[in-house]
């Protein structure tokens, strides 16, 4: 089982999508797996052939390092492997009970180890090595609970991100459908041709009925948000500092670059947002830091780059990708990662490195238009959030040649959230400050 992310100590098997016997190439998705943060395809990357599958879609809780398969090399026989058994390849052992505390969160930084997708956490053996000794080996006790997930189906419905996301939002029960995709994948054509079933009208009792309700199983990706949030809320002293950006200029400079863009790119009022907090930031670098425990000493760590972490709704919870040195960007390539990055959030095709090392996150609500202002919860290690709102016209005084009268401005409430160990309230206060003044003359992100 590999390490998919600095967090995971165990993980699920999803779907398999090579059988004993196939041929591996670099690159091929041979498992997915459900890890602490998201469902990720696990891409090989050694020529090989899968020999064994020793654990079969639908394990829970596989600890990191544990056996999930047999690999032999290119040639070789796979016969000999038909019986091979956990036990032949040294047993495993039950996962962590409770996660090491780690400073990460969706968008802490990687470990220093290199990378944990490597093939060398599967069960390799080489074309000549005989699957069983002559000696038997001596019985080695394994500390698996010896719990068994049920299959994917029943546990979590086998269905593609677009899936996923169509049926939440068309309210279909995923449970309701049989996928038609290979696996027994739910695909979005099964949604499009869903059909409740006729003349199901709620019974009626005259006794009180008895209370309705669903338990939905919590997914490890929603425990981990959980355990991070209630962390940084505990060990991050929290301090908001609020105020109310005047967006008219910029909306008029947004609309000028897009009508000049013959369709090359199209910015929107958060790609602006999200390189105005890197000017901030690189005007107050107090923000873009992060408190650091490194070998017993603490440090505050300031980050000579602004990579900002950018929050995105998905089906199956919160990511964070980073957009990584906005400071040294363009609008348009800042619009366009954004976009990248979002949609493959939504698709769960994110790496870990996307998601992983941001200095400081924003958090954007303005799309609802229900949402005047908000506030949002650090990220650890990182120091600093903006939350946004959304945009609202407001009458201003102005002064005309018939004195004194009224006009419309467009304006925006963001709320700043900042972790006090790290940030004195003077300098968010600070922050704040240059990010209104870059907000409110927009040609300054041009500079």
């Amino acid at each position: 089982m590999p390490a998919l992310s600095p967090t995971m100590t165990a993980g699920n098997i999803g779907t398999w999508q090579k059988k004993a016997g196939d041929t591996i190439a670099p690159g091929d998705v041979l498992v997915e797996i459900e890890t602490d943060k998201a469902q990720m395809d696990f891409e090989f990357q050694e020529d090989g052939v899968l020999a064994k599958i020793l654990k079969e879609a639908g394990e829970k809780d596989v600890a990191v390092g544990n056996p999930i398969a047999v690999m032999i090399e290119e040639g070789a026989d796979v016969a000999p492997f038909e019986s091979f058994t956990l036990e032949d390849a040294g047993g495993e052992k039950a996962a962590p009970k409770e996660a090491p505390k780690e400073e990460a969160v969706e968008s802490s930084e990687p470990s220093d180890s290199g990378s944990q997708t490597s093939p060398s956490t599967l069960e390799k053996s080489a074309s000549k090595a005989e699957p069983k000794s002559d000696a038997p080996p001596e019985s080695q006790e394994a500390e698996s609970s010896g719990g068994r997930l049920q299959t994917s189906l029943d546990r979590e419905p086998n269905a593609s991100p677009l899936a996923k996301a169509m049926a939440l939002d068309k309210g279909v029960p995923l449970k309701a459908i049989k996928g038609t995709g290979p696996n027994g994948r739910i695909t979005k054509q099964d949604i499009e041709k869903y059909q409740p079933p006729a003349g199901s009208a709620p019974a009626t009792s005259g006794a009180t009925a008895a209370p309705s309700y669903e338990d939905i199983p919590a997914s490890s990706m929603r425990k981990t948000i959980a355990n991070r949030l209630v962390q940084s809320m505990n060990q991050n002293p929290h301090y908001f500092v609020s105020t109310t950006l005047s967006v008219t200029k910029l909306l008029k400079l947004r609309q000028a670059l897009n009508a000049s863009a013959d369709g090359k790119y199209k910015l929107s009022v958060n790609d602006f947002l999200v390189k105005a907090c890197a000017v901030a930031c690189k005007k107050i670098p107090a923000v873009n830091s992060s408190w650091r425990e490194i070998g017993g000493q603490t440090v505050i760590r300031q980050h000579n780059t602004v990579d900002v972490s950018v929050a995105v709704a998905t089906p199956v919870g919160l990511m964070t990708p980073i957009v990584k040195g906005v400071d040294s960007l363009g609008l348009q390539s800042i619009s366009a990662q954004i976009k990248d990055l979002g949609k493959r959030a939504r698709d769960g095709k994110l790496k870990p490195e996307e998601y992983q090392g941001g200095t400081f996150t924003i958090s954007n609500m303005g799309m609802n238009a229900a949402v005047e202002r908000f506030t949002a919860v650090i990220n650890p290690p990182q120091a600093g959030i903006l939350a946004v709102g959304t945009t609202r016209k407001v009458a201003i005084p102005a002064e005309g040649e018939e004195g004194t009268g009224v006009e419309w401005d467009d304006q925006i409430v963001v709320t700043g959230s900042f972790d006090h160990k790290v940030v004195d309230g003077a300098v968010g206060g600070e922050w704040i400050r240059e990010l209104k003044k870059v907000v409110e003359n927009p040609l300054e992100l041009m500079l």
